[in-house]
């Protein structure tokens, strides 16, 4: 599938994947355009999507993984001023793999890109997050983030995250991070001691922690969570 959003001009474009098949997705987006990508992967499915942006243009990116899926995100920012946001969250159980990368190309000057993933792996499910911000010689005065955070939830689920930075540029602004835990025990016990069992406590905390990733898409983005939350309770 191709993608193509006219100078100036803005766009939406809500994908829903429930089948097992391969799909490419390329958008190309000219000069001061916008456009805003949304997409939940609830089959055995891999997406990858090539994302092309001009000068003063911007792209959003929302991506969910509820099922056993891949999907794969090359960001170039190909004009000066250009601006990229992705959140992405994945939900994995039972025996699930799930795996999501995110490589951002910074290619021209003055260009921002802020990526967030949040996972959460139960069962003996496996997650994984490579990321990679590239910063080329003439890209000066990048402001680029890329932040993966993730919970698993028992002793046999596991997630690797590996988020990258390559510079070449000398004025930049670049930081990446990764974190992987468990529940905050104390957050529990709080919330016990006011009424709720255990299975509440935790499932409230692991919802509060992957709604932030949807809820700036208003009406969609509680549509977004309520997928979040029934795929929580299967774990």
């Amino acid at each position: 599938m191709s993608v193509e959003v006219s100078e100036q001009q803005t766009r939406s474009l809500i994908i829903l994947h429930q089948t097992d098949d391969a799909v490419s997705l390329s958008v190309d987006v000219a000069p001061f355009a916008n456009i805003r990508i949304v997409e939940v992967l609830q089959g055995r499915g891999c997406v990858d999507c090539m994302v092309r942006q001009q000068t003063g243009s911007r792209c959003e990116i929302y991506t969910i993984l509820l099922g056993d899926a891949t999907a794969d995100y090359t960001i170039d920012l190909n004009g000066k001023e250009a601006s990229n946001m992705l959140r992405g969250a994945f939900v994995a159980g039972g025996d699930e793999r799930q795996r999501m990368g995110v490589r951002v190309n910074h290619f021209s000057s003055d260009c921002q890109s802020d990526s967030l993933i949040k996972g959460v792996a139960g069962g003996k499910a496996l997650g994984e997050f490579n990321g990679m911000v590239y910063v080329a010689q003439d890209a000066q005065r990048t402001d680029a983030r890329q932040t993966s955070r993730n919970i698993e939830i028992g002793r046999e689920a596991h997630i690797v995250t590996k988020p990258q930075l390559e510079i070449y540029a000398d004025d930049v602004k670049c930081s990446h991070g990764a974190t992987v835990g468990q529940l905050d025990s104390e957050a529990v016990l709080y919330m016990r001691q006011r009424g709720l069992s255990e299975a509440q406590a935790k499932r409230l905390q692991i919802e509060g922690f992957l709604k932030d990733v949807v809820m700036s898409l208003g009406e969609l983005g509680e549509v977004l969570a309520d997928e979040l939350t029934a795929k929580l309770e299967t774990l």
